[in-house]
């Protein structure tokens, strides 16, 4: 007989603790993975237990009425899901049970093409694959897949990471947009010279969280590409919709692409459209993996088809 301290064994004990302590952290509660498990809520805890000793760490800050992830527990959680994510795929895929896609898909992507161009498509997504769980995480900053367990990410432009896949999504055109009610007062810009002449025209930079500076505004003119940097009394962060709500309310003129204005019709006219024609590029991005998971390709699927 094999000794109990073998190393198979050793690591199957492991492996099978880690599994409780993911079940617990997801649930935020070692009854409710007790009841999911088949197990006490002492035999849980009991177990998460051993697993912060071996580590020399604490995962989980427990209270009498919550319980919550550490700093290094929510980095720990984050990969050990993404593992066990990927062994569990792995064994369906070879032993030819992978034939629907199923479990946690967990997606970042930023505003603008969350609520314009993605969130309205996930609906037929669900339709279509109904067994795979959505965690949506709509926000502008950049996102560590490693630490932070993402399945894959929306961003607009190439990413320098060569350990990322980039699938382009699409080249969306950009142009100036003005609300009926702003140009009625202040006029319709004719060339760029009057556009940056704060004495006449209200500009609404956005600027950019991950460089701290304004993004460009981008022009066509005579075939060459122009960039200007709006310079304003108006400045917006973090969230590129906002510069849209204010144009919107006729505080001044935006950059921003034809599908968010084509959304609002009426709202904002397009102004200078000779010196239109720029994009900008959105890519979808996740990580190189032989042993794709099945949720995530078909999401690739689903998108770039």
């Amino acid at each position: 007989m094999r000794p109990a301290s073998a190393p198979e064994d050793s690591l199957q004990i492991q492996l099978g603790t880690i599994a409780l302590f993911c079940k617990a952290a997801e649930l935020k509660s070692f009854t409710a993975a007790a009841r999911v498990l088949g197990l006490t809520p002492a035999a849980v805890s009991r177990a998460v237990g051993r697993l912060e000793d071996r580590l020399g760490v604490k995962l989980l800050r427990r209270t009498t009425r919550s319980m919550q992830l550490t700093d290094d527990g929510q980095l720990y959680f984050a990969q050990c899901r993404a593992a066990l994510g990927q062994i569990d795929d792995v064994e369906k895929t070879i032993t030819g049970q992978h034939t629907q896609a199923r479990g946690l898909l967990r997606i970042s992507l930023p505003s603008t093409y969350a609520h314009y161009r993605l969130l309205p498509r996930l609906p037929a997504f669900r339709d279509r694959y109904p067994e795979v769980e959505l965690e949506l995480h709509v926000s502008n900053r950049n996102i560590d897949f490693v630490e932070e367990g993402y399945d894959v990410a929306i961003r607009q432009g190439q990413p320098p990471d060569s350990r990322l896949v980039a699938r382009q999504l699409e080249e969306a055109r950009i142009g100036v947009y003005a609300s009926p009610g702003y140009l009625q007062r202040h006029g319709v810009p004719q060339d760029l010279d009057v556009l940056q002449d704060a004495t006449r025209h209200t500009l609404l930079p956005f600027l950019m969280s991950s460089t701290g500076r304004m993004r460009p505004w981008l022009f066509q003119r005579d075939g060459q590409p122009v960039e200007i940097l709006p310079r304003s009394t108006v400045q917006t962060s973090e969230d590129p919709l906002g510069v849209v709500t204010l144009a919107r309310a006729g505080m001044g003129l935006v950059q921003t692409t034809q599908w968010i204005a084509d959304a609002h019709p009426g709202e904002l006219i397009e102004v200078l459209p000779a010196l239109a024609g720029r994009t900008r590029s959105f890519y979808l991005l996740y990580p190189h993996n032989r042993n794709l998971a099945t949720r995530v390709r078909v999401l690739v699927d689903f998108l770039c088809g």
